[in-house]
């Protein structure tokens, strides 16, 4: 690791939830997440004596040299996120559940701020399939520096280990977010976003008569997750306001798409649709492309020129420097 600052808040967490791991005998997750808490609140959590004793005083060497308030918020994700990557390993989460590389994260806070242009001092993100929280909270703190505005977050996910993860993940970033247990494609807390990014699970969803609210539900049998949460995210947005979702590249081959291609059509502004770089991806069955939806507003319309292509290698400088001249110029000529 380059950042040997960062390196050494990692390295703490790292051997914290290692410990804890093993005293607690909770999933690497979970143990991570009290790490995180311990050190945030600066005291060693107990229950039923564990840890024990020696132990505690391990933990507390180890808490003792660091000065939370000498580490950036993004050194506190980046710590945390490499932590997460070593927990997912160990317990064997399921890809859906995986954490968004930074690179993605990248990729959409710079389609953003083409797109948005603050009207006010604050911006706020929301992400209905937050998990760990890793990609709103890298979009939360590059927006942050690149606008220049105060970012608020707003976070949905049924999956409770995760949200408690993405809670202490936010309190250790100091980031100003609200999280919600709850499944996302139920009625939502969420309303007036200007921004949703997403890395939305693939799957069916099982709740069909639920599915059955949505345009985008397919006509017989299980609907697909993604188009749903696709179509509850824009719910989500303010009029005029941005939907950046990472989905599978063939969103629109399969027979399950038609529904959503409707929807899309009569209900919002299909802006464009990136693929992200192979090198992203082991399996080019996984890859990503980056879908960017639009709510209808008043200064806002639908491009004549929707943004198609694909992302540049992130090693390639010279190509990438060309891409983001393009998408400029593209801007220019089409959001005028």
């Amino acid at each position: 690791m380059a950042n040997e600052h960062m390196e050494s808040l990692y390295s703490a967490l790292d051997q914290a939830a290692t410990l804890l791991h093993k005293q607690v005998k909770t999933s690497f997750v979970e143990a991570a997440t009290e790490a995180g808490e311990d050190l945030q609140t600066g005291m060693i959590n107990h229950q039923d004596g564990v840890p024990d004793a020696d132990a505690t005083a391990k933990l507390e060497a180890l808490f003792a040299p660091l000065d939370l308030s000498t580490f950036s918020a993004e050194e506190c994700r980046q710590a945390l996120q490499l932590l997460l990557v070593k927990a997912i390993t160990i317990d064997g989460v399921e890809p859906n559940k995986q954490v968004t590389p930074d690179a993605m994260a990248e990729l959409a806070t710079f389609i953003a701020t083409v797109f948005i242009t603050p009207q006010k001092e604050t911006v706020k993100v929301a992400d209905l399939a937050v998990g760990s929280g890793n990609l709103l909270f890298a979009a939360m703190n590059q927006l942050a520096a690149a606008l220049k505005v105060k970012v608020q977050g707003i976070g949905v996910d049924n999956d409770d280990t995760l949200l408690a993860f993405a809670g202490m993940s936010s309190a250790l970033q100091q980031l100003d977010v609200a999280l919600y247990h709850q499944d996302a494609l139920g009625p939502l807390v969420v309303q007036d976003a200007d921004l949703v990014v997403s890395d939305l699970p693939v799957g069916y969803y099982p709740l069909d008569d639920r599915a059955k609210q949505f345009e985008t539900a397919a006509p017989k049998g299980h609907s697909y997750a993604h188009h749903l949460l696709i179509e509850q995210s824009l719910r989500a947005l303010k009029p005029g306001g941005l939907g950046l979702f990472f989905v599978p590249s063939s969103v629109f081959q399969s027979d399950e798409a038609k529904s959503l291609t409707a929807w899309l059509t009569r209900s919002v502004h299909f802006q464009g649709l990136l693929n992200l770089p192979q090198n992203l991806f082991a399996d080019s069955k996984a890859q990503k492309s980056l879908l960017i939806l639009q709510n209808p507003g008043p200064k806002t319309h639908q491009v004549k020129q929707v943004l198609l292509g694909a992302f540049p290698a992130l090693t390639d400088q010279a190509a990438f420097r060309q891409f983001i001249a393009s998408v400029h110029d593209w801007a220019k000529q089409n959001l005028a």
